[in-house]
């Protein structure tokens, strides 16, 4: 794997990066498009397509192909099908917009600056959006920014840009207007999914029809399963027979979305119940816009030469650890869903993998798989040979770090995570946490200051100082 410094000091990061491009495409033989229907994308290079899919909140195991007993997920179990799962993936600040800057610029939270829902794109450091741009890629963003700031940021790489400041950049589920290329439209399509399919499908099509069309690269951001939740009238109540007190832990009840725990007390009026079964919905509404989108790429001949990733920002928590939450450092807030499928890079179509990936991985994965060597100032690392082998060691270890913010209860932490074990320091109002994650999964007992705890904790001491040296705490 490729990882040396892309820059030269002589050179500028933008020039550096618009050098390497125009290398890349030097001499590309393009193909012209056919025929809508039979079209394929095709260089010299033989650089894929590549699509982004996120979803917000997803937790990592509600999926059908997961063994969840009632969602019906058919879009993502042919992705993970024709791909791999990649089963121990996480975020490395458990919280939304802290996340998706980690997704776009492939570094810790500490690193680009957006430490909480309340801060602003910093804009300190380029997205893979932009080396993609840079080398040649037609270049897309779609959908959910979730980032506060005055409107959107002006991204003068991007071919499209497509968003939604209508409620402080929440959006809606029905009827949502639209953002494009700087521009208040209305929505074409009532349901937020198909509207941010359509454009992504337009978006493709247009790039195919260029006299010279340029492989693509598309981000596309969702806003299933966000609170409130609401799904299209032909999916609204598919779940309303679920059995969701079964599924859910033994300690919620029907009234549990109110308690001081609950990230969301102005959204989970009524039924905890009923709460779960809208969220469901939501994901199921997203689910069948993506298997159209897959749909698509067969239809315009683009299914071997396109790379699909899916992921979530975070997880979330209903009712473990008497939580609703996405920002406590459990498993169910920090894991993460990732479906990846990569013709050519993938030898065992269906199979999973157990090695550690993070959000901050997905930038420099993605250059990767263009051509492109990783910039020095991101954190991640490609899991390309983990997808090509999958014998091949992951990292063994990876920073957690959160930073408080009013009104939010959590407060700040930061820890470690290995294969086995889990290590957070709080800034203050609570004791270490280390949970011994082989022997105890659901994170029942806390082993700080116990024998058992005493033997590991110099080792995870040991990771968090060679992780967090850069890193100030708390500040």
């Amino acid at each position: 794997m490729n990882q040396n410094n892309l820059f030269d000091t002589s050179m500028n990061r933008r020039d550096a990066l618009k050098t390497m491009g125009k290398a890349a495409m030097a001499g590309a033989m393009l193909s012209t498009v056919p025929g809508m229907g039979e079209a394929a994308l095709s260089n010299s290079d033989d650089r894929p397509n590549i699509i982004y899919i996120l979803g917000d909140n997803h937790n990592a195991d509600t999926m059908e192909f997961c063994g969840h007993p009632f969602i019906k997920t058919p879009g993502l179990n042919r992705l993970a099908k024709e791909g791999v799962h990649m089963v121990n993936t996480f975020n490395t600040t458990s919280l939304c917009t802290p996340s998706r800057a980690s997704i776009l610029t492939g570094a810790y939270c500490h690193t680009h600056g957006v430490k909480n829902n309340h801060m602003p794109w910093t804009g300190n450091m380029p997205t893979f959006l932009e080396h993609m741009s840079d080398s040649g890629y037609a270049t897309a963003f779609i959908g959910k920014w979730h980032m506060p700031g005055d409107g959107l940021p002006k991204f003068d790489y991007l071919d499209l840009f497509v968003s939604y400041t209508y409620r402080e950049g929440q959006g809606a589920y029905f009827n949502c207007p639209m953002v494009v290329n700087g521009k208040e439209v209305a929505s074409r399509k009532p349901y937020i999914t198909e509207e941010v399919i359509d454009y992504a499908i337009d978006f493709m099509k247009d790039t195919l029809s260029q006299s010279k069309p340029k492989p693509f690269c598309l981000y596309l951001s969702h806003r299933p399963g966000h609170p409130p939740y609401q799904a299209p009238k032909d999916i609204d109540g598919m779940y309303d027979d679920a059995d969701a007190k079964s599924y859910l832990p033994k300690n919620v009840d029907f009234w549990f979305g109110r308690s001081r725990q609950n990230a969301y007390q102005g959204y989970m009026m009524g039924s905890y119940y009923n709460q779960y079964r809208g969220y469901l919905e939501t994901l199921t509404a997203m689910d069948r816009d993506i298997d159209r989108l897959l749909d698509e790429l067969d239809n315009l001949g683009l299914r071997d030469n396109t790379i699909v990733v899916y992921m979530g920002d975070n997880g979330q928590m209903w009712g473990q650890h008497n939580c609703q939450s996405i920002k406590e450092p459990y498993e169910e807030s920090a894991k993460l869903p990732l479906i990846v499928r990569a013709p050519g890079y993938i030898d065992e179509p269906g199979t999973r993998r157990g090695q550690m990936a993070l959000n901050i991985d997905i930038a420099p994965t993605l250059l990767e798989m263009a051509g492109i060597s990783k910039p020095a100032n991101m954190d991640g690392e490609s899991f390309v040979p983990i997808l090509q082998n999958k014998a091949v060691r992951g990292r063994d270890a990876f920073l957690m770090e959160f930073w408080r913010y009013f009104p939010e209860n959590t407060p700040s932490y930061v820890g470690v995570r290995t294969d086995r074990y889990k290590y957070i320091e709080f800034e203050r109002g609570r004791d270490p946490w280390l949970f011994d994650l082989m022997n105890d999964p659901k994170e029942m007992n806390n082993i700080y200051g116990m024998a058992e705890g005493q033997g590991v904790l110099p080792q995870m001491l040991a990771h968090l100082a060679r992780l967090n040296k850069n890193n100030a705490k708390f500040k």
